[in-house]
């Protein structure tokens, strides 16, 4: 089953349902210094390999850039 969902303003079809473990793993996501919201609500790191990406769901993904 297809779970289609938005990544930064850009939809992506999934080809099965994840965790957002899964999805960030599997994109080369899961970095140290991130962060991740899901519909608006900011997640602590312990929930992402529990939260299940549903249908319509929509991430930000924001990570720690340095620079000067």
């Amino acid at each position: 089953m297809v779970v289609s969902v938005t990544v930064n303003g850009e939809q992506k079809a999934l080809p099965r349902s994840m965790t957002l473990q899964e999805y960030l793993e599997s994109n080369d996501l899961l970095l140290p210094f991130m962060a991740v919201a899901r519909n608006g609500e900011v997640l602590h790191k312990s929930e992402y390999p529990v939260v299940r990406l549903q249908e319509g769901d929509r991430l930000e993904i924001v990570r720690m850039v340095g620079g000067g």
